[in-house]
């Protein structure tokens, strides 16, 4: 693996849902005995350098940290879409740039959070990147419910979710919650950005007293990047029988090196985005 292709771990981390809720501020590397990071942004370009972010929590595996939340709001038709935050122009090293970011939740929310993988090059991330922000279904989606109710490029609807109380596929508990696979900020683009939805009861209850999860999830509706944060790889939810031998058949999953993330523990994790590189403005 060259350089290039490492990303810092995350430092900390507080439980932001599921038991009680942490501090006001991250729990210490010191306390926590995890990696020191590099706080500083150290290559030039948009955005980067040490960011908050909430992700489903990673339980298990190598992954150093959970996977990014995307928030999600559902338009009056009921089509569901990512939120992308406010465009602004900062300066950066003397330099102006265009910024995504903005205030929800109680959260900084930002480009940022994507900004790991290489997804930090992809099209879509580009702040001014024309994107209507639905999110799209793939063209090989993994479900057998999803593959009869869109085509590669449909934007997906809350309708065709109707059975996500009983849902089931026969990995792990049928009832939990009901998944698709899709895209995100991606028409036209030559690099795709891969997202997991997931609809549950369980989101539907973690929202209720929760300022983050109110702001950021919408009738059971929880999204986020479906990039393993270890190797990049494209993790699933009950795509794989393997998951129950590592602890992970209600939860997210990836066959390439078994890291577990739980899709109903959300996290607030630490860690150092790349910036976007120069002339993505």
């Amino acid at each position: 693996m060259s350089e290039s292709d490492k990303y810092p771990t995350d430092s900390g981390r507080r439980r932001f849902v599921k038991g009680v809720v942490g501090g006001a501020t991250l729990v210490g590397v010191g306390a926590t005995g995890a990696t020191a990071i590099n706080l500083a942004t150290s290559s030039t370009g948009a955005g980067g350098g040490s960011t908050q972010a909430m992700a489903i929590e990673n339980t298990g595996g190598p992954a150093p940290r959970g996977m990014p939340q995307i928030p999600i709001e559902i338009d009056e038709e009921g089509y569901l879409k990512g939120v992308w935050p406010d465009i602004k122009t900062v300066t950066q090293e003397g330099v102006e740039v265009q910024i995504a970011e903005m205030q929800l939740g109680g959260m900084t929310y930002s480009q940022n959070w994507f900004q790991y993988c290489g997804v930090e090059s992809y099209e879509g991330l580009n702040p001014e990147y024309d994107s209507d922000n639905y999110f799209h279904s793939d063209a090989n989606p993994p479900y057998s419910w999803q593959q009869e109710a869109y085509s590669e490029g449909d934007k997906l609807h809350v309708d065709d979710f109707s059975e996500y109380k009983s849902w089931g596929n026969g990995i792990g508990e049928a009832g939990v919650g009901m998944p698709a696979t899709g895209t995100w900020r991606s028409q036209d683009a030559e690099d795709t950005i891969p997202i997991q939805v997931l609809r549950s009861e369980r989101i539907q209850q973690m929202a209720q007293n929760n300022e983050w999860l109110q702001a950021s999830t919408q009738e059971g509706f929880i999204a986020w990047l479906n990039k393993c944060t270890h190797f990049c790889c494209v993790p699933g939810y009950k795509q794989s029988s393997d998951a129950a031998r590592y602890g992970a058949a209600n939860g997210v999953y990836c066959q390439c090196h078994q890291s577990v993330y739980d899709p109903f523990s959300i996290t607030e994790t630490l860690f150092v985005a790349r910036p976007r590189p120069e002339g993505d403005d």
